[in-house]
């Protein structure tokens, strides 16, 4: 193993942060248990002499270093024990108390001065830890700068399991920086733990991992946490019990919790109300999700019952008088923020329910639900009441979508851009430092600092830097790169698909299937996995979807055959998926992950304020991912597509629920589609309902070859008549072929050419119409020179896997 990382600046220790109750992870931590029998690698030197320890040294280490470091080792450890040996105390661990040492920001090496070099002093000091006669706090251990601590820590154990341990993250396929980390985690908790490896426990190392992070010893920020491939290492090689978490970070995250926990850690005094609930969640929950309980908890307990305790401390049933739901009803219309709470209706319904619910099962179950009944004292006005506030909340959602529309193509023209520009500024990584580079209207100096030097060294590639010469910043190329492709792929699969944003998450490799048709024709097909409905349904892939998928994949699969395994942590259910070839994931440190929707919508925001600055349309914007779902069922259902095939490619199991989501011309639509529906069943008879025949199935697929056109392709919905009367150049429908950019040309100078003849005739309605069809045929010309610039794609070709039988 090569030369560890270096000793970290440290910070001020990080302030002390009032620890909610509702803060848990899967493993409490803890510091190891005191061994029976501390290890003890080279006999028990607590009192040993320093010609003793200094000979003990030379014996351990005479194999791995060079005679000049022996010299140093040995003449740093008599110097500092030396140093020691003025302090009281029997033992060397006793002395070092002592001294003052064992203590944050008091490194060994300031004692050198005018005594030798103050590596020495150091190198004395790794010698004390390694052969356990010093066991130093974790802030001492972390206040010390040594040079590779784990090779010499590794020598002096002896220990057969430790070794497996570092050939196991020897073995590991990551960066040598991320190893070096590794072994250095396992040996510091071990040093300052004073254990062997054996007796490493997952509770005793994520409490080292938790103490780096609030002492600010991580080598970044307070948020850090040590140990994420350190603890993947060793649950791999089976140290760990297999009912452990696979990694650090699954650890982290917050459990799932019986009903009885979610309902004890809000603390009601009533303890009779706090078992009904807890009873009445456990009946509830067997047919809802893990998130949606959780609500459900805390409006029962919290935003209820707890506000009712506090109105009135001796209520000891949920009969209610009317002054007490007065006062209850005024105080949950603001939260415990001081902020207005917007949704009071659902809280209204929730509690609602809730005591129907004791009422209808008091009927059946007298003896365990009966002393619990009670009326209502929710009246039946405000469940009207909020009706009309259901419908002013609707409008405000139609009223952001009607804003978001016109902006859509300025949003995606500027994810588009940015990206576009990024790329060609990572293309030109190759430019020696100093050198300009012109992309687009802008220069850019390309850069290397002393911070990539040291990632080069660290990692084995540095990131590309240049300096923008119209702004004067700084711009990390490689992860300017990365971020604003993301953008696009996010922004660019939500506009085409009207996706969940869980679902945007869970879109794999699996997802993108095949239809082959009997003439030949493949037609892609995207697989929406069960989400909100728990209805798998299938989105119909477009040209500009198909290739956002397709860089997606490129970009996954560079340097490797497949797309790489991730995992995906579901914030609803709070569980760790299995490994799986997820699209939307990307490299974090040591591991790949999948986004999580807040990283997403930070990633929209952050674009917006970048609109912001040159739109004004933008200003005191949020986009949030449901927000496209919005604006894709609006273009669908505007567009003519009937609205029941809209609500199947979204996924709602109602239609109503489809017209919620379209804020323009919503009112006409409605009234289109329900006449429409009126002729279609006054004009067929009972008996046509009935299963497909092969010849309609046929002529169902021949419906699509019905769709060619001259300059495209025809984009209605089946078994619908063309509105324009094939006057395809005004169509909203036509989706124009890049290859026929010259046939508009062509259509174009004969439509100007018309538009000649009608001037000098005087024809003013022709005139107007062939302006109008001009405008069409610019916007159509205008869409298709942007698809004519999207790179080609190679994903490469699959190759067939050979048999077990051909492989023998």
């Amino acid at each position: 193993m090569s030369k560890t990382l270096s000793r970290p600046k440290l910070r001020p220790a990080r302030p002390e942060i009032p620890k909610t109750k509702f803060t848990r992870t899967a493993i409490t931590p803890a510091p190891a248990p005191a061994p029976a029998v501390p290890p003890r690698p080279r006999g028990i030197l607590d009192a040993a002499t320093i010609e003793e320890i200094c000979q003990v040294a030379t014996v351990t280490w005479r194999s791995t270093d060079a005679p000049s470091r022996t010299r140093s080792r040995a003449s740093g450890l008599r110097r500092l024990l030396g140093r020691l040996a003025t302090q009281p105390g029997e033992t060397w661990q006793e002395r070092f108390e002592s001294s003052g040492l064992n203590a944050r920001a008091r490194p060994v090496r300031d004692l050198a001065v005018g005594d030798g070099p103050r590596a020495w002093m150091t190198q004395g000091l790794e010698a004390l830890f390694c052969l356990r006669i010093l066991q130093p706090t974790l802030e001492a251990f972390r206040s010390n700068h040594f040079t590779d601590y784990p090779k010499a820590f590794r020598t002096a154990q002896q220990d057969d399991v430790l070794e497996g341990f570092f050939a196991a993250v020897e073995a590991a396929d990551v960066a040598r920086h991320w190893k070096r980390r590794a072994v250095f985690d396992v040996s510091a908790a071990l040093t300052t733990q004073g254990i062997a490896f054996a007796d490493l426990t997952p509770e005793a190392f994520l409490h080292h991992a938790r103490i780096t992070r609030d002492g600010g010893l991580a080598a970044y920020s307070y948020s850090t946490y040590v140990g994420h491939l350190a603890w993947q290492v060793m649950h791999e090689m089976g140290h760990f019990l297999p009912s452990v978490p696979s990694t650090l970070r699954a650890v982290l995250r917050s459990p799932k919790l019986t009903c009885r926990q979610l309902v004890e850690r809000h603390d009601l005094r009533n303890e009779g109300v706090s078992d009904l609930l807890v009873q009445y969640l456990e009946r509830r929950s067997h047919d809802m999700d893990y998130s949606t309980l959780k609500t459900l908890t805390n409006t029962l307990s919290h935003v209820f019952w707890k506000k009712i305790e506090n109105i009135n401390p001796d209520q000891r049933d949920l009969r209610l008088s009317e002054s007490i739901y007065q006062q209850w009803h005024e105080a949950i219309q603001t939260r415990d923020s001081g902020r207005p709470r917007r949704d009071v209706d659902s809280v209204l319904v929730t509690v609602r329910a809730f005591y129907y619910d004791i009422q209808a099962w008091s009927a059946h179950e007298p003896e365990r639900w009966a002393q619990w009944s009670a009326p209502c004292p929710i009246p039946h006005r405000e469940i009207r009441a909020g009706a009309k506030r259901r419908r002013r909340n609707r409008e405000r959602i139609a009223d952001q979508t009607r804003r978001l529309q016109p902006l859509l193509p300025v949003l995606a023209r500027h994810v588009e851009q940015a990206h576009r520009t990024m790329s060609s500024l990572l293309a030109a990584a190759d430019t020696l430092p100093g050198e300009i580079v012109a992309v687009g209207s802008r220069a850019y100096r390309r850069l290397f600092t002393p911070a990539d030097h040291r990632r080069a060294r660290m990692h084995g590639a540095a990131n590309v830097r240049f300096l923008d010469l119209a702004t004067g910043k700084a711009i990390n190329a490689t992860l300017t790169e990365d971020t604003t492709f993301w953008q696009w792929a996010v922004v660019e699969t939500l506009r085409h698909t009207g996706v969940r944003i869980e679902e945007l998450l869970e879109l794999s490799q699996l997802s993108i299937r095949q239809y082959q048709r009997p003439n030949g024709e493949v037609i892609a097909l995207l697989v929406i996995a069960p989400s909100k409905a728990d209805r798998e349904r299938v989105v119909p892939v477009s040209a500009e979807l198909f290739h956002v998928l397709a860089c997606i994949i490129r970009r996954l699969t560079l340097g490797c055959s497949t797309v790489p395994l991730a995992i995906r942590w579901d914030e609803h259910e709070r569980v760790t998926t299995e490994p799986q070839p997820f699209l939307f994931q990307r490299h974090i440190g040591q591991r790949n992950e999948v986004m999580a929707a807040g990283a997403v919508r930070g990633m929209l925001n952050r674009v917006c304020r970048q609109l912001a600055e040159y739109d004004e349309g933008f200003a005191d914007l949020r986009v949030a991912p449901h927000d496209f779902r919005r604006l894709f069922a609006t273009e669908l259902v505007n567009n003519g597509l009937p609205i029941h095939i809209g609500a199947a490619l979204l996924g709602h199991l109602n239609l109503e629920t489809t017209r919620g989501y379209v804020a323009v011309f919503e009112e006409e639509v409605v009234r289109h589609y329900q006449s429409h529906l009126a002729r279609r069943r006054a004009m067929r008879p009972q008996e046509e309902y009935r299963p497909v025949t092969d010849i309609e199935w046929t002529q169902f697929e021949e419906h699509f070859d019905k769709r060619r056109l001259e300059l495209g392709n025809c984009g209605r919905p089946y078994s619908t008549p063309c509105s324009h009367e094939h006057a395809c150049i005004r169509c909203p429908m036509l989706r124009v072929d890049p290859r026929m950019l010259d046939r508009l040309a062509e259509i174009e100078t004969d439509l100007l050419a018309k538009r000649a003849r009608a001037e000098t005739e005087n024809w003013l309605g022709e005139i107007d119409g062939i302006d109008l069809t001009l405008s069409f045929l610019k916007g159509k010309r205008k869409e298709a020179l942007r698809l004519s610039r999207l790179p080609v794609v190679d994903i490469g070709i699959p190759k067939r896997r050979e048999a077990p039988s051909e492989r023998a």
